[in-house]
């Protein structure tokens, strides 16, 4: 298992990308009013991928080896394209609450796809804090007051849980070999091509659409996408997938106090207890058990004295 510890960057990098993910979830409901999921996706991901490829271009960074590209290709498309496709989909359809229990099953997905492809160690007190951590997000849920309503179209939320755990799990060794930042660009252009087809009518829905809900799309391309994807495989580099993961049980306390601090919603007693587990929970997952303490040589009581 890697234990290696997230120091102040990484928690850095995680907050960054949980702040502008916090965003996306709005700012998809109020794009989808002029364009198609479809198009909400390609907009997205080609946005993010001319941003990625002028970072590449400006830092001189080359492409993974091609021994790699089948592989980055596959996790891209199913990791970026499949996941926004149904996550698109299902915002259409499905309650708000509803999306973020079901959101929030990503770090345990990811630890099970880390345990299985790459053999990663689970310890007992990282499952633990991992339940821990659900529970409260589902108390913070509930409690905010979303409607939490399960039926078919809420598959396609758990379509997107588990393609994302893949597309975490699946680039962690590859960082090993290529820089982050070729690995990253590299899914994003596989994705782009990939929801190629769900977008053709975009140009056309940009001429109708108010300049408003284009805003969106601005928004969603460069900071939920260039900037979260970034900043979280940015941190992703420095410690196991399921580790990093975990930091996304944070996501939904982080939306309440987006609320409380900039419309005045202010949370009830039920959604500081959900946050407060929340973290514990959190917690609990990526503490690390202190190195047990050498025993004390004892000194023979036999040896000859100086």
């Amino acid at each position: 298992m890697d234990t290696a510890r997230l120091d102040g960057r990484a928690l850095c990098y995680i907050g960054i990308a949980l702040l502008t993910w916090s965003s996306a979830y709005a700012a998809i409901a109020y794009a989808l009013a002029s364009f198609s999921p479809g198009e909400v996706a390609l907009a997205r991901l080609a946005l993010g991928s001319l941003c990625f490829a002028a970072l590449m271009v400006v830092r001189r960074i080359p492409l993974p080896a091609r021994r790699d590209w089948p592989q980055l290709a596959l996790l891209g498309v199913t990791g970026l394209t499949v996941y926004h496709l149904c996550l698109n989909y299902a915002e259409t359809r499905i309650a708000s609450g509803t999306a973020s229990i079901l959101i929030s099953l990503i770090p345990a997905a990811t630890a099970a796809v880390s345990a299985v492809w790459v053999g990663e160690r689970l310890s007992p007190r990282m499952l633990a804090g991992l339940g821990v951590a659900l529970v409260g997000v589902i108390l913070v849920v509930l409690a905010s007051g979303k409607q939490v309503r399960f039926e078919p179209m809420a598959a396609l939320v758990l379509v997107s849980v588990l393609v994302s755990a893949f597309y975490w799990v699946g680039q962690k060794p590859l960082f090993e070999r290529s820089s982050m930042l070729g690995v990253t660009a590299f899914t994003f252009f596989a994705g782009t091509l990939g929801a190629l087809p769900f977008g053709l009518h975009l140009p056309q829905a940009l001429e109708a659409a108010p300049w408003k809900h284009i805003a969106a799309l601005l928004w969603l391309g460069i900071a939920p996408t260039f900037v979260g994807y970034l900043a979280w495989n940015a941190a992703l580099r420095q410690a196991s997938a399921s580790q990093v993961s975990s930091f996304i049980y944070f996501s939904p306390p982080i939306a309440v106090l987006i609320g409380w601090l900039w419309l005045g919603e202010r949370p009830g007693a039920l959604t500081l207890v959900g946050g407060v587990i929340t973290v514990a929970g959190v917690v609990l997952a990526n503490a690390r058990r202190r190195p047990a303490r050498p025993p004390v040589a004892q000194v023979d009581a036999t040896c000859e004295r100086c």
